[in-house]
């Protein structure tokens, strides 16, 4: 790779490590940026996979404030995206990349709705459970809840993009939780589901290490900087942008 082909990935790297600590979908950036400097799409995959699992630790310390008295939440949730991680990189590695291509638009498309949908849904939720005479609630959500976690993890493991908008929708509906701190729990979430499957492209796979080093460290740079942004932003912008970006991701993954 030529000088100019690294500092390329360097900056795509930045802009999906800021993506992916607010929202989600920065493989969306660099797989395209991989694929047009020429790198096959299976390394290519593999190689950005790698590549962000440094912004992806970034992103979670940056938004750690968020992620106070979570600890046995993110334990319980982030053993489900161990699992749905694991499964994914090894689908990647031994299934033709159509079978799950076809419904990868879909998964998206219902986290956005997810999205879109989740403060109505918490409030009749919330409504039903003042009738009933609720008043505590299972911290760590519905075993629902860890499933859907898990299916996420899979898709991560597999191909990534948009990854956190699946979770952002279905842990906005599964925990009555602010939205930036939900945006925390997704950031390290996310990074378990790249680290462990990153963990297993290394050992069974040739990962073109320039350019992962590349996007890693502008991932890292990028993180900080959304950290930052992330923190300023009110929850309707949140879900904007969120929209925008699966929105985005649905239509380059139909093209």
């Amino acid at each position: 790779m030529s000088w100019l082909d690294l500092l390329a990935l360097l900056a795509a790297g930045a802009a999906a490590g800021l993506i992916n600590t607010v929202v989600g979908s920065g493989t969306l950036v660099t797989f395209p940026t991989l694929l047009a400097l020429g790198v096959p799409p299976v390394t290519a995959n593999v190689s950005n996979t790698i590549g962000l699992v440094p912004g992806s630790v970034s992103g979670a310390l940056a938004t750690r404030g968020e992620l106070g008295g979570q600890r046995s939440r993110l334990i319980r949730l982030g053993a489900a995206s161990l699992v749905g991680g694991v499964v994914g990189a090894l689908l990647l590695l031994k299934l033709p990349s159509s079978a799950f291509d076809a419904i990868v638009p879909i998964l998206i498309g219902i986290g956005c709705v997810l999205v879109i949908v989740q403060p109505a849904l918490s409030r009749r939720i919330a409504a039903r459970r003042e009738r009933l005479g609720i008043t505590e609630s299972a911290p760590h959500g519905s075993i629902w809840l860890w499933l859907a976690v898990m299916l996420t993890g899979v898709y991560g493991g597999y191909f990534g993009a948009a990854q956190g908008v699946l979770l952002i929708g279905v842990l906005g509906i599964g925990l009555a939780e602010h939205l930036q701190r939900i945006n925390a729990i997704k950031n390290v979430l996310a990074g378990l589901v790249n680290g462990v499957a990153g963990l297993i492209f290394v050992f069974l796979y040739d990962v073109n290490w320039w350019a992962a080093g590349a996007i890693a460290v502008g991932s890292v740079i990028g993180a900080q900087v959304g950290g930052r942004v992330g923190k300023k932003l009110p929850p309707i912008v949140y879900r904007v942008v969120i929209v925008v970006v699966g929105v985005v991701a649905i239509v380059n993954l139909l093209r």
